[in-house]
């Protein structure tokens, strides 16, 4: 006897055995490759001769390099200068003032209520 899984009762039924043997889900008339891409082909084809691969800017991971890796004694979070100043101060100030704010409503919530 040969049983398959019946998706309207939710149980085991007595099949025969081509319908047992086949997955539920799967046509047997599919095409066995799945379908091409969408956006599988490349703009631009890098065997042609001739033809030079074109960047948006120039290439600037050697500076960083260098300026990453230099012993100076400075954190690599502030290594780039005043920009980076700016934005670590910016966010410990409202981390600290983020943390006070939370203090204070923590405060303020644990006040019995005024009767």
């Amino acid at each position: 006897m040969y049983y398959k899984f019946s998706g309207v009762t939710q149980k085991l039924t007595g099949t025969a055995p081509t319908t047992a043997y086949s997955p539920q889900g799967l046509r047997p008339g599919m095409p066995a490759e799945p379908p091409a891409m969408i956006f599988g082909s490349p703009t631009k084809v890098v065997s042609d001769a001739g033809h030079t691969v074109e960047y948006l800017g120039a290439n600037r991971v050697p500076h960083f390099q260098k300026l990453f890796q230099t012993s100076d004694g400075v954190p690599v979070h502030l290594k780039r200068g005043l920009p980076d100043r700016l934005l670590y101060r910016t966010t410990m100030a409202l981390t600290v003032g983020g943390a006070l704010y939370v203090l204070v409503a923590l405060y303020i919530a644990a006040q019995p209520p005024n009767k």
